[in-house]
């Protein structure tokens, strides 16, 4: 699978509690050849030459600023915020992430696995969006702002997971 495909949450998907209380979720997916660990992966989500454009934004919008040599800190586990973002849970291969708003959620996870006997990992990659509000008929809402930003979130995840992967794949495969 070298595409990004939109997937359903893993069971275990850290995420997964958003979903179940109402927010807006989603996930993708792609896969890449050989062994990625977590870290490797938040480290090469997080140092892209397009999420690199999307932290100068934070830094100058909100005065949120970071480097790469935090983001290898925060892969690493040595950090709780990074940028706009705080841990809210971290596991040995999920990380999930409030923004400083709290309005939402990033979550990255990544599942090793063997195509025709080959090291392969899934990286995944979702977001959710906490319901601002309750609509008439008592669902929650997300808000008409993130409505109308819908498309390009979905078109934005896809880059970053894409970017991300290309980035690993880069580096060549990591022995099994």
């Amino acid at each position: 699978m070298t595409s990004i495909r939109p997937q359903a949450l893993p069971p275990n998907a850290l995420l997964a509690r958003y979903a179940d209380g109402g927010a807006f979720t989603d996930c993708y997916a792609t896969e890449i050849d050989g062994s990625v660990s977590h870290a490797e992966y938040v480290e090469a989500f997080y140092t892209t030459a397009v999420f690199r454009l999307e932290r100068q934004l934070l830094a100058w919008l909100v005065s949120r600023p970071s480097s790469a040599a935090q983001a290898s800190q925060w892969a690493a586990g040595e950090l709780d915020a990074f940028a706009a973002w705080r841990v809210e849970e971290r596991s040995a291969d999920q990380l999930l992430v409030s923004d400083f708003t709290r309005h939402t959620r990033s979550w990255l996870m990544v599942v090793p696995g063997l195509t025709g006997g080959t090291p392969t990992t899934r990286l995944y990659f979702g977001s959710a969006v906490v319901p601002t509000g309750i609509d008439a008929s008592g669902r929650p809402t997300i808000g008409v702002a993130f409505r109308a930003l819908l498309g390009f979130h979905k078109l934005y995840s896809r880059v970053l997971l894409r970017a991300a992967r290309s980035r690993l794949a880069r580096r060549g495969p990591a022995p099994g």
